[in-house]
């Protein structure tokens, strides 16, 4: 059995209720017209029909609700999504082992009482969270209710970037970004600084078992990993004291970011996995595809998720931990 841990849909309920939300500067949601596997289950099944020793974890693409209106709608939006979420569990045990759920992240108070539902009612697995949050950082002292209760219920958070394609490249330029740069590299840098502010805020330091889900095997991290007690050292030469950025860290900093759980969306490139298993681990990698976000509704992908782990030059234990065991163990999935 391979667990995929991080797919996306709209499911169909939901896609009716947000249909005429206003895009702003994200990834429109008209998107999902020509990416019929997103929403039509039939389409989906499909695709995931050619891969039946798969299951999918499933999380909401595109946006959260939180994203797309105030408190009060983003609450009945989260509530109606996550019931239509377990319903599709519920339904269809066979096709998804999970699924993760959303809170409106804008009002802190009604997104801990959803998740509470979420999780304790509904048996979701998780919560997923879009970085930057409604354009704030993700180490915000608001957003620390969040961390506290995911610690207590000892279920991962998954982290997936956004980026504005309205924001320019440079700073002199007066347009949206270019080359859908704010797709293609805009979303691996969110993903890195994220995992950068939450390390050194101390937020794993202050909540040693929370575990994060990040997005593309961990972003620029594990290519980059010996640039982070290399350039902190460099700093620390320099800074003033009130500048310290490792105050109230009891580890190098390289170790909190070996903290972070990842996923092998590397869109089959085997060596960015060797890589990402070096720095992280195997236990700190689960199979993961992003279906269905490839030019075959999710089957190219799939395919070459499963090639690349196949070859990396590993024990065969630990690709049995990167396809099953690690999603399991951390979702607490039934056997």
């Amino acid at each position: 059995m391979k667990v995929d841990i991080y797919t996306h849909i709209v499911p169909p309920k939901y896609k009716e209720l947000v249909a005429s939300k206003p895009h702003t500067g994200l990834a429109p949601l008209d998107y999902i017209s020509i990416m019929p596997t997103v929403y039509d289950l039939d389409a989906r099944f499909r695709i995931m029909d050619r891969y039946p020793d798969v299951v999918q974890v499933l999380t909401i693409a595109a946006h959260i609700p939180s994203d797309l209106a105030g408190p009060k709608e983003a609450l009945e939006l989260s509530m109606r999504l996550n019931d239509e979420m377990a319903e599709l569990v519920h339904r269809y045990p066979d096709r998804f082992a999970g699924a993760v759920a959303v809170a409106p992240l804008n009002d802190i108070d009604a997104a801990l009482k959803e998740l509470d539902r979420a999780i304790n009612e509904l048996h979701l697995r998780g919560l997923l969270i879009r970085v930057p949050i409604n354009d704030k950082a993700p180490d915000l002292p608001e957003f620390m209710p969040l961390y506290e209760a995911m610690a207590r219920y000892n279920l991962p958070i998954w982290i997936h970037p956004q980026r504005r394609r309205d924001v320019p490249d440079y700073a002199a330029e007066t347009h949206g970004s270019k080359y859908i740069i704010w797709h293609m590299w805009g979303i691996v840098y969110e993903t890195t600084v994220a995992m950068t502010r939450l390390v050194f805020s101390g937020v794993l330091q202050k909540y040693p078992n929370l575990k994060f889900i990040t997005h593309h095997c961990g972003a620029m991290v594990p290519f980059f990993s010996g640039r982070i007690d290399h350039h902190y050292d460099l700093a620390e030469m320099h800074q003033s004291p009130e500048d310290d950025y490792k105050r109230g860290l009891t580890q190098k900093p390289v170790e909190y970011f070996r903290m972070f759980y990842n996923d092998t969306v590397t869109n089959g490139n085997t060596s960015a996995l060797m890589c990402a298993y070096e720095f992280f681990g195997a236990e700190h990698l689960l199979f993961g595809t992003d279906f269905p976000y490839d030019a075959q509704l999710g089957a190219l992908e799939t395919r070459g998720a499963i090639e690349a782990i196949e070859r990396m030059a590993i024990p065969d234990s630990d690709k049995k931990k990167i396809f099953e065991d690690n999603a399991r163990k951390l979702c607490r999935l039934p056997l």
